[in-house]
């Protein structure tokens, strides 16, 4: 079969994560602090998240053009739908930069003007980290990604329809494809500094934009390694071999290792040089979220790497499907643990969490707060039930949008010029 169609079943089950999601965000609003923290952090990681999972298969979408790679061509419909979910994401974002607009959160210290005129640091990063640049960079370059993504797809239905052996349309994929990688390069690293790296205010790191999309891409390969062998286990994408998910395997082992890098070199040269306002970032999570700091580095490095070692294992869909399950879960949480902290400092300063953070003020805040060891705090030291319901909800909205996309077209594409070499690819 090459047109896919949802079952009813199916879209019951993505309807009910929706509504868990939902009512998980409901019980939140109504249970949390005055600012509402826990539900503003819980919308944060999560609008985030799948949205950088978005781009990350528009980014390689482009990638893979460029490079005039085409092992990925038959199945490259699901990057394809995966990116339109940047519209959504846009509208998702939208709403958390009309938060900071309009003061309905507290999610972020350098938005409060008055902190910013006493403290040195966030002064000096105010012509950056500011309501307009969140709220113009976030429209302005996701609604860009949104273009591109758009384009690249209506690019590649129309090959479907009236492609030839001129592959006019695969030429101008490439244009859009090399104007996109540079432009994607930059805002990227810009709107992932103001929409997650900034909720530490008084932190920096050169390293931060390479680890938060290096999280972000191999979850998009996960949740790729899972939906291609669902569809596969429905009759769909005979095409589909071991050999392509094998090499799916190999990115999700290789960009495994390659995070763990990140993780270490950005630990290391930070604790190495021992600069307050570098080290802070990482004394708070080492001191006051142990369980999560080390967990994250094990089960994001140790699991994929000890199964997906052996050449084999990935080419075994049991096994490769066991761990991109793993890795989806853990990039989740390694998101959590990159908001959640700095979320709960700024807001234990604005009087919305009780008992985390002594008082302090001015650009020392931070430091002090850190030196704190928090008690347990519902929704931030671990994950809770509820942040647990918002992700599934979130996930469900995500592979909705993704499968109705989908349906749309023909699961494989017509006339790509390297469509026949992916029908045949083969990995010794």
């Amino acid at each position: 079969m090459n047109q896919y169609t949802i079952k009813p079943a199916h879209r019951n089950i993505l309807f009910g994560a929706m509504a868990l999601g939902v009512l998980s965000m409901a019980l939140t609003w109504l249970g949390d602090d005055a600012h509402h923290t826990r539900f503003w952090t819980n919308f944060l990681h999560n609008s985030v998240f799948f949205t950088m999972v978005s781009a990350m298969a528009l980014f390689f979408i482009a990638a893979c053009v460029t490079a005039y790679a085409g092992w990925h061509t038959v199945f490259k419909r699901i990057w394809e739908a995966y990116s339109m979910f940047l519209f959504v994401g846009l509208g998702l974002l939208f709403i958390v930069a009309l938060g900071v607009f309009m003061h309905w959160h507290h999610l972020y210290h350098w938005a409060d003007e008055a902190s910013v005129e006493t403290d040195a640091v966030l002064k000096g990063k105010s012509s950056f980290l500011n309501k307009n640049w969140y709220m113009f960079g976030t429209i302005i370059f996701v609604g860009l990604w949104a273009f591109f993504a758009l384009k690249l797809r209506s690019l590649s239905l129309s090959e479907d329809n009236t492609g030839d052996a001129n592959y006019a349309q695969h030429k101008s994929m490439r244009v859009y494809a090399a104007i996109l990688l540079p432009v994607f390069g930059f805002s990227s690293a810009a709107m992932i500094w103001q929409w997650v790296m900034s909720v530490d205010a008084h932190w920096y790191s050169t390293l931060f934009a390479w680890y938060s999309t290096a999280s972000a891409f191999v979850t998009m390969i996960a949740i790729t390694i899972l939906t291609l062998i669902y569809l596969k286990s429905n009759g769909y994408y005979e095409n589909v071999t071991q050999h392509h998910i094998h090499d799916l395997g190999k990115f999700l082992f290789a960009i495994s290792v390659f995070w763990t890098y990140l993780w270490f070199s950005q630990f290391m040269l930070i604790w190495y040089a021992n600069i307050g306002e570098e080290t802070i970032y990482f004394k708070e999570r080492y001191n006051n979220y142990p369980i999560l700091f080390f967990a994250n580095l094990g089960v994001n490095f140790l699991v994929p790497f000890l199964i997906l070692m052996r050449n084999d294992t990935k080419r075994k869909f049991g096994s490769v499907s066991f761990v991109a399950i793993i890795v989806l879960l853990g990039h989740w949480v390694d998101y959590f643990l990159m908001i959640k902290p700095g979320a709960l400092i700024t807001a234990s300063h604005a009087g919305g969490v009780e008992g985390h953070a002594e008082e302090s003020h001015g650009a020392e805040a931070g430091h002090h707060a850190a030196e704190h060891v928090s008690t347990f705090v519902d929704g931030f030291t671990i994950p809770g039930l509820l942040e647990l319901g918002t992700f599934l909800g979130f996930f469900g909205l995500f592979a909705f949008v993704s499968l109705t996309v989908l349906s749309k077209a023909a699961l494989t594409p017509k006339n790509d010029p390297y469509l026949e070499e992916s029908i045949h690819h083969h990995v010794v």
